[in-house]
């Protein structure tokens, strides 16, 4: 599976961007699929999980009520919008199918200016 992310910019601080993660190879509901963030100087961290059939959801607390993760099959892309960006938001953010030994994108950079 290869994995292209997308969507992500600089944005003021309040504003929202919807990242894509969007795939090629195989079918994505085949995995579950993750969106995980890194910023500067700092270790990679999950932010959100969504289920292969887009059921179960979870998130990080730190964007738990901002963020929303979805999936759209048929388009073979899951998505990730933000809202109320936070200068710590800031990260280049990634999407992983399949876990740790499964598939990651190329990352998506998301600058939130204070």
């Amino acid at each position: 599976v290869q994995l292209q992310a997308s969507g992500g910019g600089l944005v003021q601080a309040g504003g929202s961007l919807r990242l894509s993660c969007a795939a090629s190879g195989r079918p994505l509901s085949a995995y579950a699929v993750g969106w995980f963030r890194q910023a500067p100087g700092q270790e990679r961290e999950i932010v959100a999980t969504i289920s292969g059939s887009g059921v179960f959801t979870n998130y990080a607390d730190s964007v738990k009520g901002r963020f929303t993760i979805s999936r759209d099959n048929a388009k073979n892309t899951v998505y990730l919008q933000t809202n109320s960006l936070k200068p710590e938001d800031t990260a280049v953010y990634y999407c992983n199918a399949g876990g740790s030994s499964g598939y990651w994108g190329q990352g998506t950079l998301v600058t939130v200016s204070s």
